[in-house]
């Protein structure tokens, strides 16, 4: 199930052009919005294994470009998330 309000921080994010301040201190910005604290957590880990499964794959995609995640890193650790699960 998708979680509404991590996939607006997402998308609110992408309008905001403050992505410095996010990368210095994300905690301002998760307090702006009622995240459950297990995904504010898995945010603060950069846990995708977590949160990929609760928001848009295109939302997924920019927010880890902002935080500093190459498309190779990325896809990588997608591709890592779907093996686990098979297994």
């Amino acid at each position: 199930m998708t979680d509404y309000w991590l996939s607006k921080m997402m998308f609110d994010l992408q309008k905001s052009g403050d992505v410095s301040s996010w990368r210095a201190d994300r905690e301002p910005f998760l307090e702006q919005y009622p995240i459950s604290e297990e995904m504010k957590q898995a945010v603060r880990d950069d846990n995708l294994a977590a949160i990929a499964p609760h928001v848009n794959a295109y939302l997924l995609r920019f927010y880890c470009g902002i935080c500093g995640m190459g498309d190779k890193e990325f896809i990588e650790r997608l591709r890592k998330i779907n093996t686990s699960e098979r297994h």
